[in-house]
C-alpha cells in the first residue's frame, strides 16, 4: 500500500509550500529591444526639472525680472535699453554722493567692500563659490587718492595704449578693451556716472539681452603690504637707506602709480579709468576669479550688446571676400580679436615650445585687430597685445626691412615694444587659427526677444520648444540664440553643459531657409544673419548636453556653503535667481485659452463616461434584480414542493401510527393465550421499525409518483428533513445554511464522481443520534476531491489563494439556489489564472535584484538624466515690426509614453481612441 501511495506521489507530485522556497524560481528571459527600452525609460527622469531660485522666497528677482524686456509683441530700439539702464545709473550716483556729503563719507561699497573682504581673510571678491585658491594675493586695498599722487579718470580719452594686463587671466576683456578704444565713445558709453571726489563710479554692462548697472567705490588692490604689515627684512633695508622717512618712501615706492596696482592698470601714473572698469565687471560677475579665462568676442557682447561670430581660418572659402566685405569693416560694423593654439596637439610639451613658435606670438592668448589697411597692394593689419609688451617678430615687425621712412609715415607708426605691431595678411591667417566678429547695432537696429525654458534628451535633436517669429516687412535681420551667462553664477552652474544649434524655417514650406553658424569653442550663443521677407517663420532648437559627474549640483552648493560662506551664497544665489526667473514659463492668453477649451473637453468626456459607468451600472441592477426574481420563483415552487412532499410523509406517518395502534389493539386481545412481556423495549423497537416501513414505503410513493426533488436544487437535503421527521425536537431548523456547504458549482459536481457520491450519502436517513453530523461528513468528502483542473489555465505549482465567493442571497435558504448563474465558476477560473501572474512577478523582482552581484536596474533612478536649459531668441531688424512667441508642446503630450505613441497608426492607447 505504501508502495502505490509513493509511486502515485512520483506520477503526481504535489508541492509544498517548502519545496516551492528550496527550488529556483526560472526566469523569464526578455527580448533584447526590451531591455533596452527599459534602460531608456529609466535613465531619464519622467519628471524634469531645474532649480530656479536658490535664495528663499526671493521676490526682488522674480519683479525684476518681470520688468524685463520680454513678451510676444515687444519691439523696441535696441539703444533704448541702454538708455534705461544708463539713466538708472547716473540718478543712483547721483543719490550716494549726495548722501555721502550729507554725513561728510566717502562712499564704502557695502556688497563689494574688497578691504573688509581682504582683512577678514573672507576672500569673497576674489574666489568663486565652491572655490577657495591661492592664486590671487593681493597684500593691501588702499583708495584712488592714496595710490594716485594726481589721479585722473582720462588723460586724452580711453586709448589701446592704456591698457595693461595685471596678475588675472582676464586678457579676453581687456583684449576687448582695446578693440573698443578704436570706435569713438564707446568707452565712454560704459563709463557713465562718477564722483571722484566722494569715491562712487557706475558703469553700465549687458548681459543676458538687457542692459544692467554697477556702481563700485574707489578701493584698488595693490601688490605690496602696508608698511606694518610688510616683512621685517624689507623695513630693515629701507630704514637702513632713509633712516627718517623710511615709511614714507615705502610707501611711495611701493604703493603709489599704477605700477602698484595688482590688477590692470593704465600705462600712465595717475590715469584710473582701466582698474576701476575692470573692478567694476568683476563685481557684475561676483568676484575676480569669475572673469579668469574667457573670449574676446563674448567680453565685447558684454561691452557693446553686439553679436559674435566665431570664425577659424580654415574654414574661410573666399580669403579675398574675408578681407574686403569683412576684415575692411573693422571698427566700422564689426569688431574683431584673434587667437591662436586653440586645438594644438603638443600643447603642454617641450616640442610645443620648439616646433610650434609662432616668431613671438602666444599660444591661447587674445589679440585685438586695431586697424585695417591697403595701401599700395599690401593688405596690413595692426594687432595689439593687451600685456603691453611681447610683439610679432617677422615681416613688417618693429625694426623689419619692410620698414621705411615713408612706411613709418603712412602707416603713422612707431617702434618700440608697447605690445601693437603691424603683420601682413598673409601671415595674419598663417599664425592665428580663430577669429571672433562681432556685429555691431546702431540707433537704427530694433530688437525683439523671447526666453523660456527647455527640456534637453540626451540624444541631441530638435526639440518640441521653438520659436515663432513674424515679421510685418521685409528686413535684414540677425538670428541670435542665447543660453544663459553662467559666468555670472560661477559655482551654481551645475553638472550639465549645452551647445546650441538652430534651424529656420518658413511656415507652409518643407525646405528650410538657413541654419545657425555653430561655435566650437564659444556655447553661450548662436547666430545668422540675413535677409527675410515679410511672414511667419519658425525657430527650431537643436540642443546638446553635456554632463559632469564631478562637478557638484546647486543643491550641493548650497548644503556646502550655506553655513560656511553666506555672504557668498546670497550675492551669487541672487545673480542665479535674477538670470533663470527669465526662463520661467508664463501662459499666454492664447495658451491659456487653449487650456481651458482642452480642460472643458476632457470634463465633458469625463461627464460622459460616467454618465455611461452610471448607465451599465443601473442595467447591471436591473439584469440582477430580474435575475433574483426570477431565483425567487424558482424558491417558491420548490419550497411549495417541498412543503407538500413533507405533508405527503407527515401523512404517511400518520396512517402507520394508525395501523400500528390497530396491531397492538389485536395483540392485547390475544394476551392471555401468550406470555407475558418482560420487557418493553421490543414492542418500542417493533413501533420504531414499523415507522421506517411506512417512511420507506412512502418515499417508494413518492418515487413512483411525482418526482423527488433534486438534492442539488432543493431547498434543504432530503436527507436532513427526514431526520427532523424522525426527531422533531433536534437537528438544524429548516432553511438554516449549514455551516460547511456543498460544491455550489453544477459543472463542478457534474464532473466530479466523488462529489456526486457525496450528495447520495447525504441523502440517506439515520435515526442514530452518535451518527456523524453531514457538515463533518461533507468537509470528510472535500477532502477527498481531487484538485480542478482547467481546461487551457495552467497547472499552479503551490497553494492557490483563498477564492473570492460572493455573499449568499437572503432569499434563498441553501447556496444550491443562490448560484444559478456561473458567477462563482469564473470566479474560480480567475483565482487559477491569477496565480501564474504572482509567480511572473516573483520572477520579475528575482530579475531586478540579482543575487550573484548583477546589475541593478535602478541605476539611474535616484540620479537620472536630468538636463534642462533657459534659451532666448533675440532677433535684430531694421524695418518692420518683429514679434516672437514662444510655442510649447501640451502637457498631455510631453508625458504621452513612448509604448503608447508605438500603438500603431490607429491612434489607440490602452484600448481608448485619443
Amino acid at each position: 500500500m505504501s508502495d502505490h501511495r509513493e509511486a502515485a506521489d512520483f506520477e503526481n507530485p504535489q508541492p509544498t509550500p517548502q519545496s516551492l522556497q528550496e527550488s529556483p524560481v526560472k526566469v523569464r528571459k526578455q527580448l533584447p529591444q526590451t531591455g533596452v527600452d527599459e534602460f531608456w525609460k529609466k535613465f531619464t527622469t519622467k519628471f524634469p526639472g531645474k532649480v530656479h531660485s536658490i535664495l528663499p522666497a526671493d521676490i526682488y528677482a522674480k519683479t525684476k525680472a518681470s520688468k524685463s524686456t520680454k513678451g510676444i509683441v515687444n519691439c523696441q530700439i535696441a539703444v533704448r535699453s541702454y538708455d534705461q539702464a544708463a539713466a538708472e545709473c547716473k540718478h543712483a550716483v547721483e543719490k550716494i554722493a549726495k548722501e555721502c556729503r550729507r554725513v561728510n563719507h566717502k562712499y564704502r561699497d557695502p556688497h563689494f567692500d574688497i578691504e573688509f573682504d581682504l582683512k577678514r581673510n573672507r576672500r569673497d571678491c576674489l574666489d568663486a563659490l565652491g572655490e577657495v585658491s591661492d592664486k590671487a594675493d593681493p597684500r593691501s586695498v588702499k583708495r584712488i587718492p592714496d595710490i594716485f599722487e594726481d589721479p585722473v579718470f582720462f588723460e586724452e580719452g580711453a586709448t589701446a595704449s592704456d591698457v595693461r594686463q595685471g596678475f588675472n587671466g582676464d586678457c579676453w576683456f581687456l583684449s576687448a578693451l582695446c578693440a573698443l578704444c578704436n570706435k569713438k565713445d564707446l568707452v565712454d558709453k560704459i563709463c557713465v556716472a562718477r564722483d571722484e571726489e566722494v569715491g562712487v563710479y557706475g558703469f553700465v554692462f549687458h548681459r543676458d539681452g538687457e542692459w544692467i548697472q554697477t556702481i563700485i567705490d574707489d578701493k584698488l588692490y595693490l601688490i605690496a603690504s602696508d608698511w606694518w604689515e610688510s616683512l621685517d627684512e624689507e623695513k630693515r633695508v629701507f630704514w637702513m637707506v632713509n633712516r627718517r622717512d623710511a615709511e614714507e618712501n615705502y610707501r611711495k615706492a611701493n604703493q603709489t602709480g599704477s605700477k602698484a596696482l595688482y590688477f590692470a592698470q593704465c600705462s600712465s601714473e595717475n590715469e584710473t579709468w582701466l582698474p576701476l572698469l575692470e573692478k567694476a565687471f568683476a563685481k557684475s560677475h561676483g568676484d575676480y576669479s569669475a572673469i579668469d579665462g574667457g573670449f574676446t568676442g563674448e567680453a565685447i557682447e558684454d561691452l557693446t550688446g553686439g553679436v559674435t561670430t566665431e570664425l577659424f581660418t580654415t574654414d574661410i572659402l573666399n580669403k579675398n571676400k574675408f578681407w574686403s566685405e569683412e576684415i575692411m569693416k573693422v571698427n566700422d560694423e564689426f569688431l574683431f580679436s584673434c587667437a591662436t593654439g586653440t586645438f594644438d596637439k603638443w600643447q603642454g610639451s617641450d616640442i610645443a615650445s620648439v616646433y610650434g613658435a609662432r616668431e613671438n606670438i602666444v599660444r591661447m592668448h587674445a589679440y585685438s585687430i586695431m586697424e585695417a589697411r591697403e595701401i599700395k597692394g599690401h593688405r596690413l593689419l595692426k594687432v595689439r597685445n593687451p600685456w603691453g609688451e611681447g610683439e610679432w617678430r617677422g615681416a613688417w615687425s618693429d625694426g623689419s626691412e619692410q620698414w621705411t621712412p615713408e612706411w613709418m609715415e603712412l602707416l603713422n607708426h612707431r617702434f618700440g615694444d608697447d605690445g601693437q605691431f603691424w603683420i601682413s595678411y598673409e601671415d595674419l591667417l598663417r599664425k592665428y587659427s580663430s577669429f571672433e566678429r562681432t556685429r555691431l547695432f546702431g540707433s537704427d537696429w530694433q530688437i525683439t526677444q523671447q526666453w523660456t525654458t527647455v527640456d534637453v534628451p540626451w540624444s541631441a535633436d530638435y526639440n518640441k520648444t521653438k520659436f515663432s517669429v513674424t515679421l510685418t516687412k521685409r528686413s535684414p535681420v540677425v538670428i541670435v540664440l542665447s543660453q544663459l551667462d553662467d559666468r555670472y553664477y560661477k559655482g551654481l552652474q551645475g553638472q550639465y553643459t549645452f551647445q546650441l544649434h538652430f534651424r529656420l524655417d518658413k511656415d507652409g514650406e518643407q525646405d528650410y531657409i538657413v541654419r545657425s553658424h555653430g561655435n566650437y569653442s564659444m556655447s553661450r550663443s548662436v547666430s545668422t544673419d540675413l535677409e527675410l521677407d515679410p511672414g511667419t517663420y519658425s525657430v527650431l532648437m537643436k540642443i546638446t548636453a553635456r554632463r559632469c559627474q564631478d562637478e557638484d549640483t546647486p543643491e550641493d552648493i548650497i548644503r556646502k556653503n550655506v553655513k560656511l560662506r553666506q555672504n557668498k551664497l546670497i550675492q551669487s544665489g541672487l545673480a542665479y535667481d535674477l538670470a533663470h526667473a527669465k526662463g520661467e514659463i508664463r501662459e499666454t492668453e492664447a495658451e491659456k485659452q487653449g487650456r481651458q477649451d482642452r480642460e472643458m473637453k476632457r470634463k465633458a468626456a469625463e461627464k460622459r463616461k460616467q454618465y455611461a459607468t452610471r448607465r451599465e451600472d443601473m442595467l447591471k441592477h436591473w439584469q440582477r434584480g430580474k435575475r433574483e426574481k426570477a431565483r425567487e420563483k424558482r424558491h417558491a415552487k420548490k419550497r411549495e414542493e417541498y412543503e407538500r412532499k413533507k405533508a405527503e410523509n407527515r401523512k404517511g406517518a400518520e396512517m402507520a401510527e394508525g395501523s400500528v395502534a390497530g396491531d397492538a389493539a389485536a395483540a392485547q386481545i390475544g394476551q392471555a393465550a401468550a406470555p407475558e412481556a418482560v420487557d418493553g423495549t421490543t414492542a418500542a423497537a417493533g413501533v420504531e421499525g414499523e415507522i421506517e416501513k411506512q417512511a420507506a414505503a412512502g418515499a417508494t410513493e413518492g418515487k413512483t409518483g411525482e418526482p423527488a426533488p433534486d438534492p442539488a436544487s432543493s431547498s434543504e437535503p432530503p436527507g436532513e428533513a427526514k431526520a427532523d421527521e424522525a426527531k422533531p425536537t433536534g437537528g438544524a431548523p429548516l432553511g438554516t445554511i449549514p455551516e460547511n456547504p456543498k460544491p455550489t458549482n453544477r459543472s463542478q459536481a457534474e464532473n466530479n464522481p466523488v462529489a456526486q457520491k457525496t450528495e447520495e450519502k447525504d441523502t440517506v436517513t439515520s435515526t442514530d443520534d452518535s451518527a456523524t453530523p453531514k457538515s463533518q461528513q461533507f468537509e470528510a468528502a472535500l477532502k477527498s476531491i481531487p484538485s480542478v483542473t482547467v481546461k487551457g489555465a495552467p497547472a499552479p505549482t503551490s497553494e492557490a489563494p483563498p477564492r473570492s465567493v460572493a455573499a449568499p442571497s437572503t432569499l434563498a435558504p441553501i447556496d444550491d439556489y443562490q448560484y444559478d448563474s456561473d458567477a462563482s465558476f469564473d470566479s474560480s477560473i480567475d483565482s487559477v489564472l491569477d496565480f501564474p501572474a504572482q509567480m511572473d512577478d516573483a520572477a520579475a523582482e528575482n530579475e531586478a535584484s540579482p543575487v550573484d552581484g548583477g546589475e541593478d536596474n535602478a541605476e539611474f533612478e535616484n540620479d537620472p538624466w536630468n538636463a534642462v536649459c533657459v534659451v532666448g531668441l533675440r532677433v535684430f531688424s531694421k524695418d518692420g515690426a518683429c514679434s516672437i512667441e514662444t510655442i510649447r508642446p501640451r502637457q498631455e503630450e510631453e508625458t504621452l509614453d513612448l509604448d503608447d505613441a508605438s500603438k500603431g497608426a490607429s491612434g489607440e492607447v490602452e484600448g481608448n481612441v485619443k
